[in-house]
């Protein structure tokens, strides 16, 4: 079954746990968490600290992904903070240290992913796969929240599940921007099983409907 992982991103920062306690509720399999450092990405949000407290707060299976440069430098801490999985890009630095961090990651005894801007094709992330827990595909350019769905994205995603099943992986495939009722089928459709959504989800009062409405 699809699992639907809604991004805090979207959250009411006043009310993080009382939102994360209602998508929980609501069906939600995963809490997707955002991180950006104003350098990768045109943006900032939040980081260890956050996450720390949030672990605290919920067994929830918490996927961080980092929209930081360097990723290297810091994927251990966001280990020991309390990330499950923990998602990088593959153009957040030299591939020697995409591998390093990898390894890092794996060393610590979590999973692990990587992730595509939308102008990335979809080779540069075949050497990896069999190093992986997760690709991620960015369906919107990652930085900010309430962008529309990338529709040639999902070209990239069925090329990256051909590759996963003809090389036998058993990595999840994760799609995250633009997600709600009617873009979740075709990113599924494609091979996706794991689905990012912000404000399909936190936007809606009924949580549980909103979370139905894009589990396919």
């Amino acid at each position: 079954m699809t699992k639907i992982a809604p991004s805090i991103l979207s959250a009411d920062f006043a009310n993080l746990i009382k939102d994360v306690n209602d998508v929980k509720a609501g069906g939600a399999d995963w809490l997707h968490f955002d991180v950006m450092d104003g350098i990768f990405v045109p943006n900032i949000s939040i980081g260890i600290p956050v996450l720390k407290s949030l672990r605290k707060a919920t067994d929830m299976f918490l996927d961080v992904h980092l929209m930081i440069d360097q990723p290297h430098r810091y994927a251990g801490e966001f280990c020991d903070a309390g990330a499950d999985m923990l998602v990088f890009h593959v153009e957040a630095d030299q591939p020697q240290n995409i591998l390093t961090a990898i390894n890092d990651v794996k060393a610590k005894g979590k999973l692990v992913g990587l992730s595509l801007k939308p102008k990335t094709p979809a080779e540069v992330i075949l050497p990896y796969l069999p190093s992986l827990d997760m690709v991620l595909v960015m369906t919107v350019e990652p930085g900010f929240g309430g962008q529309s769905f990338m529709h040639d994205q999902l070209e990239k995603i069925k090329t990256i599940h051909k590759a996963i099943k003809s090389g036998g992986h058993t990595c999840y495939l994760e799609v995250d921007g633009g997600i709600d009722e009617e873009t979740a089928p075709l990113v599924t459709a494609a091979g996706a099983n794991v689905l990012v959504a912000g404000s399909a989800v936190f936007g809606k009062s009924d949580r549980k409907t909103a979370i139905d409405s894009i589990r396919v």
